[in-house]
């Protein structure tokens, strides 16, 4: 469970990347310190982004996978803001053993996730 550097594939000159160079960095949580950081998001992390209102429910892969993102590193406590040389967001991937968006979306509301309500999709059937 330690840090994998993703690299550039190929070079972007409007990002002023080359192939080869270092672009972000990806982990993979597993059983305790899954479960840990899901806790410090919910309870801690979540509650201190700005006008939170919940995470969008529209984030679901259709497998029962949820994925989000976040716009700032500083909302959780470890993370020491005069240290920081640049904010930076991260993508968080919850991947579920669901095999449907509402049971994946039941699954996280149970686990305490603050997620939205789920807009109904209301079908008017118009009477001829």
């Amino acid at each position: 469970q330690k840090a994998v550097v993703s690299k550039a594939k190929k070079a972007i000159s409007n990002f002023k990347t080359r192939a080869g160079d270092p672009v972000g960095v990806r982990v993979t949580l597993r059983k305790t310190r899954m479960y840990e950081f899901l806790d410090r998001f919910i309870s801690v992390a979540s509650p201190r982004i700005r006008d939170f209102q919940g995470l969008p429910a529209k984030g679901f892969d259709g497998r029962g996978n949820y994925n989000f993102g976040i716009e700032e590193q500083i909302i959780f406590p470890e993370i020491d803001y005069d240290k920081v040389n640049k904010v930076r967001g991260m993508n968080i991937s919850i991947v579920t053993t669901s095999q449907t968006d509402e049971e994946g979306y039941e699954l996280l509301v149970a686990m305490g996730l603050p997620l939205r309500q789920k807009r109904k999709k209301v079908e008017e059937v118009a009477e001829a």
